[in-house]
């Protein structure tokens, strides 16, 4: 016992993470991260053969050479593979893993090598007397910890080299949980005897799930994300509608973001962060209608000059709204793109929108993302005044407001997604 204290430990801390994760997971009916799961079902095992081989290094005499030899080598096998899977786990959640079979066959290389080597090795391990335990050497458990090093070096050049891929609360959490498993393997290369790899699993474990997997967290921010909805469909409401310009603005939006991406210009811009602000931020930006007299907004004919003058107010309107109703929201990012999207989706490349006369890029990013995708629901919605419009009548409506109405470089990328848009068009009108 007193050769493995600390890996029981260990095993206790993931084991009780991975129950909670579970069956919080299952009773909030979440989607889980595969690579998450990978993690919780062979980091235990990484622990449980750190401490038997700690065991039966410590009991030579009691166990045959061939039963040892298996244990190291199941023991370096689940440490890398913990690695791995964190590896991977960060990269889904970060900057996306690359497309292809072989591009994502080229991460496990250094994995794959340091398998065959310390199979090919593992029966030369020697075992050496310390002060206080005995401890293996030799190439196979040198080639495993150059493994390990070699995966963090790779997560932390991600990490670093893609930092705004990365939501910015949560960025300063990831690299201190990294950090302390990377010393502890530091300290366990440095000073052998000391048989605290185990230590590894335990923090990763705890650090992922703490950062960005609790089930707790994840249902609160997903409730935040439904009340804004709810919020946004409410005011909608008003105007006999029935939600569906909400949801199928935002998955324009969504989809826009998703196709910007793609693109180098947009690398600086679309952090995770402006990313999931946008998407959350985009069913509000018509939520200055709550002040628009029903006789306005629901009336079955086209507005005279002064009626519509005062249904342009639902502009300012809805960014005076934001600000005092998100004023004591701790995430000021979102508070501010939300405010962009409520005043300014009915800016005009060429200056001659409202309600500030904003033209081309000194219209917020947001603001003109989302006035495509009102504009075209709009158009493409059966409103109280009039029947939608044919759908290809709607995509050159927004292909001739390029360069005057919208961003040109935003309606090229909308009109080339032009399948993905009526996936949604239908999807959503179903």
């Amino acid at each position: 016992m007193e050769y493995f204290k600390l890996q029981l430990a260990c095993l206790l801390i993931v084991l009780c993470v991975a129950v909670i994760y579970v069956k919080n997971t299952a009773s909030r009916e979440l989607p889980c991260n595969r690579y998450f799961d990978l993690i919780l079902y062979v980091a235990p095992w990484f622990i449980v053969f750190d401490g038997a081989s700690a065991y039966t290094v410590n009991h030579l005499d009691c166990f045959s050479p061939w039963v040892n030899l298996l244990v190291h080598g199941l023991f370096f096998f689940f440490a890398q593979l913990t690695i791995v899977a964190t590896f991977l786990y960060l990269c889904d959640t970060s900057v996306g893993l690359p497309k292809g079979r072989l591009k994502k066959s080229l991460l496990f290389l250094p994995f794959i090598f340091s398998e065959i080597v310390g199979l090919v090795f593992l029966k030369n391990i020697e075992y050496v007397h310390g002060v206080s335990t005995n401890y293996s050497v030799g190439v196979a458990p040198t080639t495993c910890f150059v493994s390990l090093f070699i995966y963090f070096s790779m997560v932390f050049f991600i990490l670093v080299a893609h930092k705004r891929k990365v939501e910015k609360r949560k960025y300063v959490s990831i690299l201190i949980f990294l950090v302390a498993s990377l010393l502890v393997v530091i300290g366990q290369t440095i000073y052998p005897e000391a048989l605290i790899t185990s230590m590894v699993a335990a923090i990763l474990v705890l650090g992922i799930y703490a950062v960005q997997e609790d089930p707790a967290y994840r249902q609160l921010e997903f409730h935040n994300s439904e009340m804004t909805s709810g919020f946004a469909t409410l005011v909608e409401n008003r105007d006999n509608s029935t939600g569906g310009h909400i949801r199928r603005t935002k998955e324009y939006v969504r989809m826009m973001l998703s196709e910007m991406q793609k693109k180098p210009k947009y690398n600086a811009v679309l952090s995770r962060d402006f990313v999931k602000n946008m998407i959350n931020a985009a069913p509000l930006h018509d939520i200055g209608k709550i002040s628009t007299p029903d006789r306005i907004l629901q009336k079955p004919a086209k507005l005279t000059d002064d009626e519509y003058s005062v249904m342009k107010l639902h502009a300012a309107t809805g960014g005076e709204i934001i600000k005092d109703t998100f004023k004591c929201a701790s995430d000021v990012e979102f508070l501010e793109v939300a405010y962009q999207v409520a005043r300014h989706h009915h800016e005009k490349w060429n200056g001659r929108g409202y309600p500030d006369g904003l033209a081309g890029e000194s219209i917020p990013l947001c603001s003109r993302i989302m006035a495509v995708a009102d504009v075209f629901d709009a158009v493409s919605a059966k409103r109280c005044y009039r029947d939608a419009m044919p759908i290809e009548t709607c995509f050159q409506i927004i292909s001739d407001g390029a360069g005057s109405d919208f961003d040109p470089e935003l309606v090229e990328i909308f009109i080339n997604a032009k399948e993905k848009v009526l996936e949604i068009y239908h999807r959503t009108f179903e």
